[in-house]
């Protein structure tokens, strides 16, 4: 059975539905055991999960789940979803923090890809869980936002905001390594939802995300880097390569994401950068 986009999309508002009513509220926050991410689990992050391995089940779609509170878990028939390659690559909630304490900034992230690369991802969903806005791409065939065409910005020389994502304990030490690339921006923000954050660079009120983060998931991305390259932006690592690696849990990478004038002026700058190393 093919996965179509408009399935993924009714999976995204399934979950929506199911978690929407629980955001800031004292139900959400509670915690559980780690989950298969390194996270603390909360209400809301399993309520969703199981949203969405119940709307795979109900379905009857053999693929390999990998999401951030299960881990890895194959769905429907192993061997059929080994053949057809099919996996489904999810953060429940995405912003997960903001959720429980009704920061409006968190998502849904679903990607789906037919393959073992970070390339192979074929179709992406992101859903706003404050808005219900939903963000969408099909690899080939653009980026979308509630059904209107999205792009990157094109700005590159004024009144550029960049978000950065970052460690706290490594703060200082990043500044000054990277200063010449945070300083090109007029604003920076740091928003909480690595997945939404892509989309905002996707639909050109950011121009870039900087995420600075080695430890950053591929759960949290995957869906968002399929939606930026759709809208026409780039999404490379700190060696100024494309973003590569397998599809799996335990994947990890640091990145920057941003519209396809400034991504020379970044690979530019990490040259720079890399070779005092």
């Amino acid at each position: 059975m093919e996965v179509s986009i408009e399935f993924l999309k009714q999976m995204a508002l399934n979950v929506y539905e199911k978690v929407h009513p629980l955001i800031g509220t004292e139900e959400a926050l509670e915690k559980f055991e780690r989950g298969a991410g390194g996270d603390v689990s909360m209400d809301i992050d399993i309520v969703a999960e199981k949203a969405i391995i119940e709307t795979i089940e109900r379905s009857n779609i053999d693929l390999l789940l990998i999401s951030e509170e299960i881990g890895e878990k194959f769905i429907g028939d192993k061997d059929e979803a080994i053949k057809n390659q099919y996996k489904l690559i999810v953060d429940p909630i995405d912003g997960s923090n903001n959720a429980v304490r009704g920061i409006p900034f968190s998502s849904i992230s679903i990607a789906l890809a037919v393959g073992n690369k970070i390339s192979d991802i074929e179709k992406a969903v992101i859903i706003d869980l404050t808005t219900k806005d939903l963000y969408w791409a099909e690899r080939g065939q653009g980026a979308f936002l509630n059904g209107n065409k999205i792009f990157v910005s094109e700005r590159h020389k004024r009144e550029l905001i960049f978000e950065i994502d970052y460690r706290l304990r490594n703060l200082n030490k990043t500044l000054d390594k990277y200063k010449r690339i945070i300083g090109k921006s007029y604003r920076i923000r740091t928003m909480g939802s690595c997945a939404l954050s892509l989309c905002l660079v996707a639909k050109g009120s950011m121009d870039a995300f900087i995420n600075f983060k080695e430890i950053i998931r591929l759960v949290d991305a995957a869906a968002g880097i399929l939606i930026v390259k759709e809208a026409g932006g780039k999404v490379f690592t700190f060696e100024g390569k494309d973003l590569e690696g397998e599809l799996s849990i335990n994947t990890r990478f640091a990145f920057i994401a941003s519209n396809e004038k400034l991504e020379q002026y970044f690979k530019k700058e990490l040259d720079k950068i890399n070779s005092k190393e």
